[in-house]
Order: C-alpha cells, then structure tokens, then sequence
C-alpha cells in the first residue's frame, strides 16, 4: 500500500521542512548533508620563544669598582678578635666593620671613653631599631650604639659620627647568631701619646751636661730678619754652640742653618735639635739662618769679641 497516497494534502511539504531539521531524509530524493558549523576557537596563548633571552643588566665598570673597593675595606669579626664576648676592632679611617645581629637580641656598639656623640644615620630605620645610651662619668664616661633587627635576612648601613672620628659598619641580621658587643683600639692615638710622652722627656732633660756655667761665652750677635723663628740668643761652652729659639719654633717650620766663611761661602753643617736648641757640635765665627722660596728670611749669628758669662747679649 502506498502510503504517500492515504496523506492529506499539505502534508507532505510540512514533512519536507522539518525533515532537516529531524535529521530524516524525504524517501525517493537524496537528503542534504547537514551542515556544521564551528564555532570560533580561542587563539591558544602566546609562548615566549626560547630562544628570546632575558635582559639583564650588569653593573657599570664604576659600580664594580666601588663594590671591590668595598670588599676590601670590610673588616669581619675574627675568633682572635674578641676579648670575651667583645669584638674587638684595630679603628682605621675609612675601614668598614662587619656587625652580625639578630632579633630579639641587642649588639652593643661601644665607643672609646670620652668620646661624645654627634649623630647616628642609617640606610633602614623602618626594620632596624636604633638607640643610645651612656656608661660611666666624667673622663670614664662611654656612649654605646644599641642595634637590634625586627627579622632576618636584613642588611644596611651605619654612620656614628663623634667629636674624634666617624665610624663605618655594615649590618646583617641572621636567623640566631648575633654579636654581643663590639670596640675597637685606637693604634694612632697611641703612637701620640706615646710620642707626646718622649717629647716631655726629651724636653726635660738639660740641653748640655758636664759643663761649668762660668764657661758659658755669650758672645754672639743675631742680625738679619726678624722672622718669628727668630733665635733669642747663642752661645757655646767651648766645645759646641747652642742657639735659642722661641716655642714659636715647634709650630711651624724649622730654619736650615748655615756656616759663612771668611770668603762669604756657605756650606750646610751637622746639627741637631733638642727641644727648642739647634745644638752645634763646634764653634763657628758666623752662620746664617735661612727659609722661604721667593722672599726668604736669612737671620745671622755672629761671633763677637768675647764677654764674660754674665754679660749676656740678646
């Protein structure tokens, strides 16, 4: 039985225009392939290329420079060093120090006895607490530098400025370890003293021994200039000469001394200093004192007729 005949009219058309849509054919006529369509894909992300280097920037020839100099400066604390638990630094003038510290523990920065503080800078005070404080009284009385980290893994700088000198260091805050305290010695300061201590002795001690003051012989002239190296007198004990500066003489800078011969030459001659003396180790008839470049100073020391030791000529 055909059954497209038992349809109704109108049927058939309607059949035919769901058909695609219900995916079913119409019997006797090839059905269309359905068509798909694709819906846009996402690009897929962008790789870097491998090949594509990282810039990175390497330091300045300057910045080398100043990061080698740095390392050689930096002095870090040594087991020989401590005294205790005191580290124990030689100070020299440009010298970085190297202080380990860690939190929850205080470095203790000690400076020298008498020293007072100016001002005290850092490079992270928002990580960093600093403070100061004094020991002591009078001539024994010492400022310490107190420092301690809020984390680990922190560094920065310190600048102490005092009335003597400015100190240097370089702070790194550790996991534990920290150091307890920190000073230093003053090598140049005790070259000075040790050096002021000879010069009370040599100026204590007599200018000549194991003479008589009747042989005294006062009988020189000084003429010439009047520079205020100017000697005050001269005289000799018939062996050697001795001429008499002013205390002007250890501030500034001392006359070379001469001998003029009958002729006028000049010649240098051995002497010494003792004190405020030239100590000559003969007797001369006349010498010249003389210093400066474009208008020098000449101061002349006679030997006139001889006059007795209490007849001093100035």
């Amino acid at each position: 039985m055909n059954l497209w005949k038992l349809m109704p009219f109108g049927v058939l058309p309607l059949l035919a225009l769901c058909a695609p849509a219900y995916g079913q054919a119409v019997p006797g006529k090839p059905s269309a392939a359905p068509v798909v369509v694709a819906k846009p894909s996402a690009a897929p992300p962008q790789r870097a290329s491998a090949h594509r280097k990282k810039h990175v920037r390497r330091p300045s020839r300057a910045e080398a420079d100043v990061a080698i100099a740095n390392r050689a400066a930096t002095r870090k604390p040594v087991v020989g060093g401590f005294v205790n638990a005191v580290q124990v630094y030689p100070y020299a003038e440009g010298t970085l120090y190297q202080v380990y510290a860690a939190p929850e523990r205080v470095t203790d920065i000690a400076l020298q006895p008498g020293e007072g503080l100016i001002s005290v800078a850092s490079g992270d005070t928002a990580r960093w607490v600093i403070g100061d404080t004094v020991s002591g009284s009078g001539a024994d009385k010492r400022t310490h530098v107190l420092v301690k980290p809020f984390a680990a893994g922190l560094s920065t700088n310190l600048v102490i400025a005092t009335d003597r000198r400015s100190y240097h260091l370089a702070l790194t805050s550790t996991g534990g370890t920290a150091m307890v305290a920190l000073s230093w010695t003053y090598p140049r300061d005790a070259l000075l003293a040790l050096k002021r201590v000879s010069e009370e002795r040599e100026a204590a001690v007599p200018v000549a021994s194991g003479f008589a003051p009747d042989r005294l012989r006062f009988n020189y002239a000084v003429t010439g200039d009047k520079p205020a190296w100017r000697p005050l007198r001269a005289f000799d004990d018939g062996r050697q000469t001795y001429i008499e500066f002013p205390e002007s003489l250890a501030v500034g800078e001392a006359p070379p001394l001469f001998l003029v011969d009958r002729k006028g030459e000049v010649s240098l001659v051995n002497y010494r200093l003792q004190g405020r003396f030239y100590v000559v180790d003969r007797i001369f008839d006349a010498a010249e004192l003389r210093l400066g470049l474009k208008r020098q100073d000449v101061v002349r020391i006679t030997r006139t007729i001889e006059t007795p030791a209490k007849g001093r000529k100035s």
